[in-house]
């Protein structure tokens, strides 16, 4: 059954933090309460993600003067714990090479750039400079990459006067740098995208770089972004594999853009895989750009992307601001059966904001009996035992029958989010829709850990295997969630509210 000791005192709770978190820009209509946005304006791609004397920083592709994409710059954000957020000032403006276009930042341990002052290790930004004259006129080197150098923890950058530390050999698409330091080889290696391909160059001092090798599928011309490299140890022993993690402008899985990901090795010049082996870390619509944090705390590979679509990123219905990103999530390596498969979960610190807890017991739930209030923001998990067929939906609807439904089918054996009655759908044609993602074909549950939030849902299904990130514009917050189905055997399952006084 359900346990609803307390229900009324919760809900007594949730009204009160409401009306707290009322008087800030949490009232924006659309606007996320526990997911990062910009306070204004647009933001796409993360950028320059690095962890440096206890901050998350989270640099972001931002254009100040619209909400729509424009000169591109740097904002900065940063975190103790990926989950409260602290804006600061700029980062990097737009200069004479171009527009501050996506990349990566890492701090310089030991100094091997020479870049650092008074003993004091610098912290170095890589990024790709876009010359807007040059596309404008029709050639294929207006994209190349730059350095800039910081002292005080990213608060401030002084660009390298030598810039372009990579000039482009005439590749129309040449950008989003991601640099690793490779220990085997005691160097610097950097990856970018070259329009259907990942290019990989080496540095002794992130300067000085020499090509030495390049990675793509023959024949597959979809445009490639924001690719990041890896190690990773396979969970439950010590063999180490290598992510070559790259998002694609076009053609994922349920249409627009997608981030994908190679499992693979790499000696520190060359990365090897499959490359028809290509498989995806989300599913739904509105995961792109994800990159790992460098340097992260205890060796955890920790990640985030851009919460939207290329196909409509433009166009949502929000005023003052655009885009939001992901949940920070924590990636694992698991090897099922031949095959290796990348897991992806939200990370232990969201931990920080829960609530309030509904708890269920086992119960069958025939005729959709199973019905419930929830705060717009919640996380909740449950456990189901699979259904031999047909259809098992968690609906989350509001009073202006709007509602949005994520699920398993037993037929398909996929995972499925279906926005089509979401709510504002009318500002893209790629926009409402079923979308799905693939089921684990051994597994006797069906385990869901979702994320709602006022404007966007996560699915977290069978422990991170299989992902699906979807926004959505509803005319006022879902509060209510059913489960429907035949008949369900609901094994347990949680509603937890998620406090969002102190996120922003």
């Amino acid at each position: 059954m359900i346990c609803i000791v307390g229900i009324s005192g919760c809900r007594n709770n949730i009204a009160d933090k409401k009306q707290l978190v009322d008087t800030n820009i949490l009232s924006e209509q659309h606007r996320p309460q526990y997911h990062f946005t910009p306070d204004s304006m647009w933001m796409n791609d993360p950028n320059g993600m690095v962890y440096h004397d206890g901050e998350y920083h989270l640099f972001y592709q931002y254009y100040p003067d619209s909400t729509i994409w424009g000169p591109m710059h740097w904002g900065h954000a940063v975190s103790k714990d990926m989950v409260h957020w602290t804006h600061l000032p700029i980062a990097l403006y737009p200069d004479s090479l171009g527009y501050i276009f996506s990349g990566s930042a890492v701090v310089d341990k030991g100094n091997t750039s020479g870049l650092g002052n008074e003993g004091k290790d610098p912290m170095i930004a890589i990024f790709t400079h876009h010359n807007m004259e040059g596309e404008k006129s029709d050639r294929n080197d207006f994209q190349y990459q730059s350095i800039a150098y910081s002292y005080d923890n990213g608060r401030t950058f002084t660009k390298y006067e030598g810039n372009p530390v990579i000039k482009n050999p005439g590749i129309k698409d040449f950008r989003d740098p991601k640099v690793i330091w490779h220990e085997a080889t005691k160097k610097w290696v950097v990856v970018f995208a070259a329009y259907d391909k990942a290019l990989f160059y080496t540095s002794p001092n992130l300067i000085d770089w020499t090509k030495t090798g390049e990675f793509g599928i023959d024949g597959d011309k979809r445009l490639w972004e924001c690719p990041d490299l890896f190690p990773v140890k396979v969970e439950g022993n010590n063999e180490q594999k290598w992510i070559l993690i790259t998002s694609i402008q076009q053609k994922a899985p349920n249409g627009g853009t997608g981030t994908s990901y190679f499992v693979g090795d790499f000696d520190g010049m060359t990365f090897k895989a499959d490359p028809k082996n290509q498989k995806w870390l989300d599913y739904g619509k509105d995961n792109y750009a994800l990159v790992t944090w460098s340097n992260p705390p205890d060796d955890r590979i920790l990640a985030l992307g851009w919460m939207s679509n290329w196909q409509y990123a433009q166009k949502v219905p929000t005023q003052r601001w655009r885009s939001a990103m992901t949940l920070p999530r924590e990636l694992k390596l698991y090897k099922q059966g031949l095959e290796f498969v990348l897991r992806s979960m939200p990370v232990k610190e969201l931990a920080s904001l829960e609530a309030d807890v509904i708890a269920m017991e086992t119960k069958i739930i025939k005729d959709n009996s199973l019905k419930s209030d929830i705060n717009p923001a919640s996380k909740l998990e449950f456990s189901f035992k699979k259904p031999s067929s047909g259809l098992l939906t968690i609906r989350f609807s509001n009073a202006k029958n709007e509602y949005l439904d994520v699920g398993y089918d037993a037929d398909s054996k996929t995972y499925f989010v279906d926005r089509t009655a979401s709510g504002k759908s009318d500002f893209s044609s790629d926009f409402a829709g079923r979308h799905t993602g693939q089921a684990p074909y051994n597994h006797d549950t069906v385990e869901m850990l979702i994320y709602m939030d006022h404007a966007s849902v996560e699915l977290f299904a069978d422990s991170g295997q299989c992902v699906m990130t979807e926004i959505f514009f509803p005319s006022e917050p879902f509060s209510k969630v059913q489960i429907l189905g035949k008949e369900i055997e609901l094994i347990k399952g949680n509603f937890t509210s998620l406090d969002v006084r102190k996120v922003k």
